[in-house]
């Protein structure tokens, strides 16, 4: 396609397919098969010598899964990305391969509450420390936290729940200072509304269930390669591990960075975890993804429309003591959604309920459109109470660092009426409080 030449709406349609190599199919097949023919004992001596690149087993690579690698790649100026099983599959596999054998961890209390139950009860495990700073809107107290054995800065770009932006620029010249790399969770802006790679970030994960997707109807996760880092640069030598299974023509061992210098990163996610720990995405719901991509641009303008509209509605409510996103009265990221998010912060936010518990339940049961459900970035608007849920696994100190308090509510703005929306909360607030 010369695919560098075409705007972010031409890709999201067609990057990554061309139909005359799939039977000229207007949309991408699924290839629902494990495995796939070799042909003949010559080709596959190319294949898993990695000489010539093609199909062989669906655990590892898949035509369906393939082109929506390539997509977002795309979308994203990545030069490689691996599709997984789920978000928190690329959040593990990405911290597993780089701090694989040892080492640190630095990020914030500002994250989803999986990815912090994770950090506190599997990590440690594997020999990977975690430190997680207090000051995280502080970008010196990144540069004063490294350590001799920190691995990566680790942050998402809009956090979850409460839409913190981080400086990604910024954190990024810290972290190549150090000579380590910065992965950033793009999950709520996705590539629509930020491209983090352009600000410095070497490594991005989604969660391809929320906005990417967009729909609800498929668990998916990917983690792109921008192919800028030097991964040779002395601190991870995991990548100069010469393996067998990429011998040259001679029989002589090859390491990752020798094979794929392009995109060292995402093709050792591929050999090693994605093979060996299988969090494998099925064919069908890449497709899934795929057709919710193509209407990413339109489906994310109006969650942004809404959510600014909705968050108005919230201000004026005497029973909202505050809102948490850049577009509301007195957030401290305007600035940051500026330089990064000039489309929109994306659609999920919170607001603090000025209720009992109890209200808060009478609240949340009597909404008739809104879904009560632990997604987000759905085509439906939902809400949640976090410190119940999403957050639940938080300790109340790990909550109160989080900057989640008891009366905090989440929602994600769909793509319904907005007037709709705001009849449905009002009613729920004068229900709650009867």
């Amino acid at each position: 396609m010369g695919e560098n030449n075409y705007g972010f709406d031409t890709l999201k349609v067609r990057a990554g397919y061309n139909p005359h190599k799939h039977n000229y199919a207007v949309s991408v097949p699924i290839y629902e098969t494990a495995s796939f023919e070799l042909g003949n004992t010559e080709r596959a001596g190319k294949l898993l010598s990695f000489s010539e690149l093609g199909f062989i087993y669906s655990r590892v690579s898949n035509p369906t899964v393939a082109v929506l690698e390539e997509r977002v790649a795309s979308l994203d100026g990545a030069a490689a990305a691996v599709a997984v099983g789920s978000g928190m599959a690329a959040v593990t596999y990405s911290l597993l391969n780089v701090a694989e054998g040892g080492g640190r961890i630095l990020t914030t209390q500002k994250l989803y509450g999986g990815t912090i139950d994770s950090f506190n009860k599997l990590f440690p495990k594997y020999g990977i420390q975690i430190d997680r700073l207090e000051e995280s809107d502080n970008s010196e107290a990144f540069r004063n936290a490294i350590k001799e054995d920190t691995k990566a800065i680790f942050i998402e770009t809009i956090s979850n729940p409460n839409a913190s932006i981080a400086d990604i620029e910024t954190l990024a010249n810290i972290a190549h200072e150090n000579n380590i790399p910065l992965i950033v969770d793009n999950t709520f802006a996705t590539p629509y509304l930020l491209n983090p790679i352009k600000f410095g970030a070497d490594i991005v994960i989604y969660s391809a269930t929320k906005a990417l997707g967009g729909h609800g109807n498929a668990i998916a996760g990917l983690i792109l390669d921008s192919g800028n880092f030097n991964w040779g640069n002395g601190k991870f030598p995991q990548f100069d591990e010469k393996y067998h299974n990429l011998r040259d023509k001679s029989g002589n061992p090859r390491s990752i960075l020798k094979v794929f210098p392009k995109a060292p990163f995402a093709f050792r996610v591929r050999l090693n975890y994605l093979t060996y720990f299988g969090a494998t995405l099925s064919p069908f719901d890449a497709y899934l993804i795929l057709i919710g991509l193509e209407t990413l641009s339109e489906r994310v303008q109006k969650q942004v429309s809404n959510t600014e509209k909705i968050i108005k509605y919230l201000e004026s409510k005497d029973k909202v003591s505050w809102i948490k996103h850049p577009s509301a009265e007195g957030s401290p990221y305007k600035k940051l959604k500026e330089k990064y998010l000039p489309k929109g912060a994306a659609s999920t936010f919170t607001f603090g309920f000025k209720g009992s518990l109890d209200e808060i339940d009478k609240f949340i049961d009597a909404l008739k459109i809104f879904s009560y459900q632990a997604n987000l970035g759905d085509a439906r608007s939902l809400i949640i109470n976090s410190p119940k849920t999403t957050h639940g696994e938080l300790t109340p100190k790990e909550q109160g660092l989080a900057g989640i308090t008891p009366d905090t509510i989440r929602i994600s703005i769909g793509l319904e009426e907005a007037d709709d929306l705001i009849s449905d909360l009002e009613q729920a607030f004068e229900k709650a409080f009867i």
